[in-house]
């Protein structure tokens, strides 16, 4: 099989590469490189059956070109920093909704038809039931980001019924480990790297989300695409799933972990002090309060391994070690 991922060298994208390479099958990853790394594709580079495309989804022509031949589209290309929304409105419009329609689009052209895509729990906005089912509505996201996935969820629905395609798409909880390139923990540690003393945290800290391992975040997904292939035959599909872990951590978690693991790390005989600031947004459009119903695919069989607070601790000593230059320790 030729798995084509797009946000390769990113985060999660490397991180599956691996996986699929690991079973013997062809990869190729397209990436931009604005947030992946390609330190993160070491791993693959030497690989016979792997190739690296670096390039924008925005352009389509090159999209049409790479994507072709493939067997499976994992589309994890984004822009996954959410607070960058308030001061640049158009960037998850253009990294966002034009970049999904344009690997859409090559998906057609090429005679595509197998994807999987991530979503987020954003779409959902400030959600009154929690935890919240993938059936919940009517939907209003209140960060660009969020907005624009509830978009791509849209364009995907209709290229599966217009054009014959196969489609899971997962909304993903906060998707933590090692290689992670932003969110709280991975901006946690920066911090602390400056200054050992005290760590300042956006928000009082009450914040609430659904965390998940990125290695069961990869599972997961593995999982329901071979359960909705078996379901549904060369039929075409669209599928729909939350995809996160049992519980919710707050920031009051996320921040004493990280000084804790820390200092231990640092083997600091004090560790270091946490303030917190007020109100409970991290940012304009941080969502408070988020917790994924994930039912569904338990339904069919698939549970992560971690629970919310374990993937945080988890993450916190990988993301530590990654920082310090250590090897990387996967669950």
């Amino acid at each position: 099989m030729k798995v084509f991922i797009t946000g390769g060298a990113g985060f999660i994208g490397s991180q599956m590469a691996e996986v699929y390479l690991r079973e013997g099958h062809e990869v190729v990853c397209y990436d931009n490189l604005v947030l992946g790394k390609r330190e993160f594709l070491k791993g693959c580079l030497q690989n016979p059956k792997f190739r690296f495309v670096e390039a924008d989804l925005l352009d389509l022509d090159r999209v049409v070109a790479e994507i072709a031949g493939s067997d499976l589209v994992v589309h994890l290309a984004a822009n996954s920093d959410i607070s960058q929304g308030a001061e640049k409105s158009d960037v998850d419009l253009k990294n966002g909704t034009i970049a999904t329609f344009n690997t859409l689009e090559a998906m057609r052209r090429a005679k595509v038809r197998n994807l999987l895509f991530a979503s987020t729990s954003a779409i959902y906005g400030e959600a009154s039931k929690k935890p919240t089912p993938e059936d919940y509505g009517p939907l209003f996201p209140i960060s660009f980001y969020g907005a624009s996935k509830l978009a791509c969820e849209g364009l995907v629905s209709a290229f599966v019924h217009n054009c014959g395609f196969r489609a899971v798409v997962f909304r993903f909880a906060n998707i933590v480990g090692p290689r992670s390139t932003h969110g709280a923990i991975h901006d946690f540690i920066g911090r602390l790297l400056k200054d050992s003393t005290v760590l300042k945290v956006l928000g009082n800290g009450t914040q609430q989300k659904s965390y998940l391992h990125v290695t069961d975040c990869i599972d997961g997904m593995r999982f329901a695409w071979e359960k909705c292939t078996a379901k549904h035959g060369d039929g075409e599909f669209f599928e729909c799933f939350n995809l996160a872990s049992h519980g919710v951590s707050n920031v009051r978690f996320l921040a004493q972990t990280t000084v804790e693991e820390f200092a231990k790390a640092r083997e600091l005989n004090v560790a270091p002090s946490v303030e917190f600031g007020e109100g409970n947004r991290g940012w304009v459009g941080d969502v408070p309060f988020t917790w994924l119903d994930g039912s569904r695919l338990e339904g069919l069989g698939w549970k992560a391994r971690l629970e919310s607070d374990q993937a945080v601790r988890e993450a916190v000593k990988q993301i530590i070690r990654d920082k310090m230059g250590a090897k990387e320790s996967f669950v």
